[in-house]
């Protein structure tokens, strides 16, 4: 895609990689506790409050979280005007591709970040304030995934990035 097509795109505020017309945004195919089974991720770094949706092969997927006043960050991030922590976005965004991974797999597999690249912050994210996440598998192996994931919020992108995952253990 070209970057005019992108900016186009974006300022529609039309996700990039899922059609997301085509999601019922209101739905729960996994809740913050049936994600525990797909996912190690536990106390202040489980991000993800529910999956809304995967396709049939679990290449694409969207969840949701939304910004509470009670996370670890507020406090210092910043005191006057908190902000969702870019790289706690981009952490979001790993997780649904995680979930995805393991669900694809079939199993807790435990995967790690190797790689984050093209990463791009368009939009801050605030207390109160409910991020969609939505990820596109672009190569998947027994050892490893590499997905685009992205950030909406109220229509806009706010994140976007690449990232790669591998998977060191079964848990």
């Amino acid at each position: 895609m070209s970057t005019t097509q992108r900016q186009d795109r974006l300022g529609e505020g039309v996700s990039a990689l899922v059609d997301l017309s085509a999601v019922d945004l209101s739905a729960t195919l996994a809740t913050r506790e049936q994600m525990f089974e797909l996912i190690p991720h536990r106390h202040e770094m489980a991000l993800l409050d529910r999956v809304i949706w995967a396709n049939e092969d679990n290449s694409a997927g969207v969840g949701s979280l939304t910004v509470r006043g009670d996370e670890f960050w507020v406090r210092g991030h910043f005191p006057e005007r908190p902000m969702f922590p870019g790289v706690l976005m981009v952490e979001a965004g790993a997780q649904l591709a995680c979930y995805l991974y393991n669900r694809y797999f079939d199993g807790l597999h435990l995967a790690a970040f190797l790689r984050i690249e093209n990463a791009v912050f368009r939009r801050s994210v605030t207390v109160g304030e409910e991020m969609l996440l939505v990820c596109k598998g672009i190569k998947v192996t027994p050892r490893r995934f590499i997905s685009d994931v992205e950030g909406i919020v109220d229509g806009q992108i706010c994140f976007e990035a690449k990232i790669t995952g591998m998977r060191i253990a079964d848990k």
